[in-house]
């Protein structure tokens, strides 16, 4: 992957830097704003891609450079402020039973944010799938990697448990069966591009968002409760959309191999969801009791974002927004699929 075209001056700053090799300059600082700010998000994106697969085109080894830490430190402090507030509420009035594992499952079942799966599932045109497609792959091509630096972080059963999430997540011993690796085959069968980090100029601010957070989560050993909580909500709300969101992708004519991905977090996410409530979360917080509020705010953040995720994507795919040409991304790419592309023999 090459290092994107900007969104913005912030954007813009970190590129040169990393295409040229000079420092940062010294005026450039995280706005007071973040979380909704698609130039900050795109920054704050690329430097943390220096920790994942990093640039082609990137000039020398920035990925300890002490200035674009300094900024990158900036934009998280600034994204954990904003959603610490936007999630207050909710953190404040979660239940207490004293058991925290029914505590979280009934946190997410009092969530009541908009169900782009059950649109995807009834309604969507295939164009409106394949745009999902292209949304979700900033996430799904590196699936759960973020999760991966908080194992370094735990220790016992809490690191044994979360061990075994990831293993599955990773193929469980078989490359090919890589959540990665089946999201890129279910991209090929729609007569998409798999290539890592393609269709990132085209998503919009509130999936950078959700995809940075993780990051801010899971690199910060102060905020493992919280990259715990975020992945136990994930995984909770995944299994019973998937199953939608598979039915989805066959009701439009997409084959089978599209499905398959979705089709595989069903089962598979149905015993994460367990595994990341009762064995993760309530087993940190058992040994660590301070870290029963951040692991609250995680959830609660996971279930925010994806709430305004769904919302926005779904206004843009009203019929109002879709007669005046809006669609869910940035903008229309070049060479999308005609209807025969991919369609099932």
């Amino acid at each position: 992957m090459r290092v994107p075209e900007p969104r913005g001056p912030l954007s813009e700053a970190v590129g040169a830097a990393l295409r040229t090799g000079d420092p940062l300059p010294t005026h450039v600082a995280a706005p007071s704003a973040v979380l909704d700010d698609e130039d900050a998000q795109l920054a704050l994106w690329m430097l943390f891609e220096l920790h994942f697969r990093g640039f082609e085109d990137a000039v020398g080894d920035r990925e300890w450079d002490p200035d674009l830490l300094r900024l990158r430190g900036g934009l998280e402090a600034g994204m954990e402020q904003e959603l610490r507030a936007a999630t207050r509420a909710v953190v404040e009035a979660a239940p207490d039973s004293g058991d925290l594992a029914e505590d979280l499952f009934a946190l997410v079942a009092a969530d009541d944010g908009p169900s782009v799966a059950s649109y995807l599932q009834r309604h969507a045109t295939r164009e409106q799938v394949l745009e999902f497609l292209r949304q979700r792959s900033l996430y799904a091509l590196k699936e759960s990697d973020a999760h991966s630096f908080v194992l370094g972080r735990l220790d016992g059963p809490v690191k044994a448990a979360l061990a075994e999430i990831q293993y599955d997540e990773y193929g469980g011993g078989h490359p090919e069966r890589l959540h990665s690796t089946l999201y890129a085959a279910a991209l090929d069968a729609a007569g998409l591009d798999s290539t890592y980090g393609a269709y990132l100029p085209e998503v919009r601010v509130e999936t950078l968002a959700a995809n940075t957070v993780q990051a801010v989560f899971g690199m910060r050993r102060r905020l493992r409760g919280a990259a715990m909580g975020f992945l136990a909500a994930f995984e909770t709300t995944s299994s019973l959309p998937c199953r939608k969101i598979a039915t989805g992708i066959e009701r439009v004519g997409l084959p089978a191999a599209t499905a398959e991905y979705f089709s595989e977090h069903v089962e598979a996410d149905a015993v994460h969801e367990q595994v990341a409530v009762r064995d993760v979360c309530a087993g940190l917080v058992a040994r660590e009791p301070q870290l029963r509020e951040d692991v609250l705010f995680g959830v609660a953040t996971s279930l925010h974002l994806d709430a305004v995720t769904g919302a926005r994507m779904l206004e843009r795919w009203d019929a109002a927004s879709v007669q005046a040409g809006t669609t869910s991304l940035v903008r229309v790419p070049v060479g999308v699929p005609d209807a025969s592309v991919g369609r099932a023999s």
